[in-house]
């Protein structure tokens, strides 16, 4: 009985051990938080990068010999290329809405919709509204899809998704994939006189 008392007692004294043990423990924390700083230090790096070079795409689809889908796809493929050297399994699409003013740029405001009762402010089936930019399509942004022409103001939007740094999304619940979307506003330079839309005329809404 008397060896029994004494072989706990060594037992619970003996700290051999203990710091593997402790180790053991607190490693996974230590190292999930590393990850999850590289993780979120590599987003903002990429975001960064993302952000200068759309302004640039932005400056150089300005310019008159920009005015071809052939140079804007190189100014979009360079910023595509820059973003990849960074994840290179992103996924990055491109959008350019154009405008006449800052102002109708900045209210992003839909084509007027001669509503039947009730209006939700929707171009619905059996509906007309009044196509003031002449592309026969309602647009709900009040812009128009491409470039423009001179002095035209564009709003040009590249989307990027890609695969987190480290497996950690479902530990920490957060998303599987990186998504951010970068934005610039520019003036065409006035290479040019600037174009009007001319009159709106009245369309009928999609049937579907």
């Amino acid at each position: 009985m008397r060896m029994g008392r004494l072989m706990i007692a060594k037992f619970i004294s003996n700290e051999d051990g203990a710091s593997i043990l402790e180790f053991a423990l607190i490693a996974p924390v230590v190292m999930m938080m590393v990850m999850g700083t590289m993780d979120i230090g590599h987003s903002l790096f990429v975001r960064s990068t993302l952000d200068g070079a759309v302004q640039d795409a932005a400056r150089s689809s300005s310019l008159e010999g920009a005015t071809s889908l052939t140079q804007q796809d190189l100014i979009d493929d360079r910023v595509t290329s820059i973003v990849r050297e960074l994840a290179p399994d992103a996924t990055v699409k491109v959008s350019r809405r154009y405008y006449k003013t800052f102002s109708t740029a900045a209210l992003a405001r839909a084509e007027e919709v001669i509503e039947q009762s009730p209006g939700n402010l929707k171009c619905d089936r059996g509906e007309r509204f009044m196509d003031a930019n002449g592309n026969g399509v309602w647009d709900a942004d009040g812009g128009s899809d491409g470039q423009g022409g001179a002095k035209d103001i564009v709003i040009i939007t590249f989307n990027v998704s890609y695969k987190r740094l480290f497996p950690l999304a479902g530990l920490l619940g957060w998303p599987a994939n990186v998504e951010m979307q970068s934005d610039s506003i520019l003036a065409n330079q006035p290479y040019g006189d600037q174009t009007g839309f001319g009159k709106a005329v009245q369309v009928n809404c999609p049937s579907v």
